[in-house]
């Protein structure tokens, strides 16, 4: 990266800069709508579509977007590939952001902060799906805050404490490996419940099984596209070793993409073939089926392929991207499109602005917060006092 980059990047009248601080501005604005005027002030919920946009990108999407942390730690850390070492930590710092968010989005649509922990310690619903996905949500989030912990505590120079967290990594990975099975798939099934809601080709008993292969899918992109990112933005803080082993990093999580989305593909078929439900393929709703199926699910796993025999790193990196879009339209049609489609247009569910805008700036919170992080703790590169810890 030129001198003439790495001074734009650190000035402060820049144009990320500016974007952000106008989505900044804005959000703020809509924020003080929604806790002072209610749901009605800012979206178009209503008592036949409770969960928006809110829901199915903020939480849905980025529950399953931040599994990146739990896939590339437990290829390192038990599965023993030392080779992608070099994505755990900014794999953790994606994960830990995006579950810091959704907490953050959850409050919007839920509204009333402080009654967030009332499920787990006043009105325990304990037979509840929801129950135990928020137990788990919230007991992973502070499993990421622990792995997070050894990069901040190098900055601070705090080394007892870091070499303490750094002893429980093992355990960590195991026990985040666990709820992370747990609670991506336990927000497949929370539509469980909705079988005349949710349109069958979509609607299906594995639905939890789906959801959590997704989860999958979803980490191993975004590995790949978030190291496409920092290698375009942050390439000026990274030592050798994160350059040396970037392309290895891509090829790698690239071939397991490929496979998995061929697996998931599979099952998609059988859980058709299951319900016996072939006949919806010639409705509209099957035309938008198999564009998600085909063009979502079979097109990135060829792609990811080729571009894994040809080691065609530019293919792999654009392919990442497909395949995280594939999951964001999953998402949206499960929760939002394929929902209530039995309603009349009239009655169907659309964003407000303001719930798009929203989106964005919670979005926009987890890129200014990832810049900061990047940019100054030991995320990129090995801090000097613990290179041969890594």
């Amino acid at each position: 990266m030129t001198e003439e980059t790495i001074a734009e990047n650190k000035s402060f009248f820049n144009l990320f800069n500016i974007c952000a601080g106008i989505v900044v501005v804005i959000g703020l604005y809509i924020t003080y709508l929604r806790f002072t005027g209610g749901l009605a002030a800012v979206t178009n919920l209503s008592d036949n579509n409770p969960w928006g946009i809110w829901i199915s990108f903020d939480l849905l999407c980025g529950v399953a977007l931040a599994a990146g942390g739990y896939v590339t730690s437990a290829a390192v850390y038990l599965f023993g590939m030392k080779k992608y070492h070099s994505a755990v930590r900014p794999a953790v710092l994606t994960g830990f952001l995006g579950y810091s968010l959704v907490v953050l989005a959850l409050q919007y649509d839920v509204g009333r902060p402080w009654r967030l922990p009332y499920p787990l310690v006043v009105q325990q619903g304990t037979t509840s799906v929801l129950f135990e996905v928020g137990l788990c949500v919230a007991i992973y989030l502070t499993v990421l805050f622990v792995e997070f912990s050894p990069a901040a505590l190098e900055w601070l120079g705090l080394k007892k404490a870091r070499n303490l967290a750094v002893k429980l990594t093992i355990l960590l990975t195991i026990f985040g490996v666990v709820l992370s099975t747990m609670h991506q798939s336990s927000l497949g099934s929370l539509f469980l419940i909705a079988p005349s809601k949710l349109h069958p080709l979509w609607y299906s008993p594995y639905i939890p099984i789906y959801f959590f292969v997704t989860s999958i899918i979803a980490g191993l992109s975004m590995v790949i596209f978030e190291s496409t990112l920092s290698h375009r933005f942050f390439a000026y803080k990274m030592d050798e070793t994160h350059l040396k082993e970037a392309n290895g990093i891509t090829l790698g999580f690239g071939k397991a993409a490929a496979y998995v989305l061929a697996g998931y593909f599979a099952i998609k078929v059988m859980g058709i073939s299951a319900g016996n439900n072939w006949h919806y393929l010639k409705t509209g709703y099957g035309t938008w089926y198999l564009v998600e199926l085909i063009g979502f699910v079979a097109l990135p796993a060829l792609l990811y392929a080729i571009g894994v025999r040809e080691k065609n790193l530019i293919l792999i990196k654009w392919t990442s991207v497909l395949a995280i879009l594939g999951i964001i339209l999953n998402r949206f049609n499960v929760c939002l499109v394929a929902f209530n489609w039995q309603l009349p247009s009239s009655e169907r569910y659309f964003p407000h602005w303001m719930e798009i805008g929203i989106s964005v700036f919670i979005v926009m919170i987890g890129l200014i917060l990832y810049r900061f992080i990047a940019t100054r703790m030991p995320i990129l590169y090995a801090h000097p006092d613990y290179k041969d810890a890594h």
